[in-house]
């Protein structure tokens, strides 16, 4: 169980303190797309996602977007925010955890994913052995599978 459990949490990313990450040696993030950064579904970016990710970048972390969603989305959604991506990751799976270490540059043990989703994002950073920060979806609307995911969250977080 303690693969599901996440090491942080925030109402969404930009509640996140950079102090916080700072003072506790992280510097790369590897950020989710949706539900995380924009709603599920919505090209925009949720309110405060672009400056939180210019403020990240001015004080020095290296910053991913690794996302199940496909390259079209989120090229564009990485483009917005002036970071590289990884899309088609097939998280939980640790193939794009590991391309996401490597245009990071940073260690695993300086290295936090930050998602809204135990079986994605959670799960697939404790696998390769990351830091994980867990967020609030952005909106209830999801994926269908996403839901029935979800569904095995709340059961799961009522065991952790």
């Amino acid at each position: 169980m303690e693969r599901f459990r996440a090491d942080h949490h925030a109402d969404t990313l930009t509640d996140v303190s950079l102090d916080l990450l700072a003072s506790s040696g992280v510097r790369g993030i590897v950020v989710d797309l949706d539900n995380t950064v924009c709603a599920y579904h919505e090209p925009e970016l949720a309110p405060g996602v672009a400056e939180w990710v210019a403020a990240a970048r001015d004080r020095g972390f290296a910053l991913v977007l690794v996302s199940n969603n496909f390259s079209e989305r989120v090229a564009s959604i990485g483009a917005k925010l002036g970071i590289p991506v990884v899309p088609n990751a097939l998280k939980p799976l640790p193939f794009a955890f590991l391309r996401a270490l490597k245009l990071l540059g940073t260690p695993r043990a300086a290295t936090i994913v930050i998602g809204d989703q135990l079986f994605t994002d959670v799960l697939g950073g404790k696998l390769v052995g990351l830091r994980t920060l867990l967020t609030k979806p952005l909106v209830e609307k999801d994926f269908p599978l996403t839901r029935v995911l979800r569904f095995l969250e709340r059961t799961i977080a009522g065991r952790t």
